[in-house]
């Protein structure tokens, strides 16, 4: 399996670690350990789902000015797109966005917050290079050789600000608080197990 751009392999065939070098042989992860590494994030991510406050949570996100609240924040309210949306003939998502990968879980009925974004255009930001679509495309295969089925897809929240520091405090702040695996904020703490960035 390809691993993305600056990235190695994290595993070898053997299940041992791979701590020094790059190697060429073919990552295989069982489909034990893909559960499990879903399980947990979807064990975090599951009462935020399900709409449950957090302190952080509640009421507006900017003091002064813009407003945007988070009570109006609910991914699963949000259409799904499929992650080819942009070869669209006509744009379905147009101007400031926070963005969202998910995949929906089929053994247990839930979702994924997969990768949070934010972009000033968001009929172009999702075309050309994207850190997300190589984490994504190494997830797919894995689950794919482990026979798991996913159900990837983006959704766009157009309810922001749309100076672009506000925008960037604001996907932060969610990334605070959903901990999506494929941001690089937030990777090290899933110990995502298809790709691992070199030091």
């Amino acid at each position: 399996m390809k691993t993305p751009k600056g990235q190695r392999k994290l595993f070898l065939n053997d299940g041992s670690i791979n701590g020094t070098s790059p190697t060429d042989q073919e990552i295989s992860l069982s489909k034990d350990l893909l559960r499990s590494w879903q399980k947990r994030i979807q064990n975090y991510q599951s009462n935020l789902f399900k709409g449950v406050a957090q302190s952080h949570q509640q009421g507006s996100f900017f003091k002064d000015g813009e407003q945007t609240s988070f009570d109006n924040f609910d991914p699963l309210k949000l259409t799904p797109l499929p992650l080819s949306f942009w070869r669209w003939p006509k744009a379905q998502t147009l101007g400031p966005a926070i963005y969202l990968v998910m995949d929906r879980l089929e053994n247990c009925n839930s979702h994924l917050l997969l990768y949070i974004g934010e972009t000033i255009a968001a009929e172009q930001r999702w075309k050309g290079d994207h850190d997300c679509k190589a984490y994504l495309s190494a997830y797919s295969e894995a689950l794919g050789n482990a026979e798991i089925k996913n159900q990837l897809s983006i959704r766009f929240w157009s309810d922001v600000p749309e100076d672009t520091k506000k925008r960037r405090q604001l996907e932060q702040q969610l990334i605070r608080n959903w901990l999506p695996p494929f941001n690089k904020e937030t990777r090290a703490r899933w110990s995502t197990p298809f790709t691992a960035e070199i030091n």
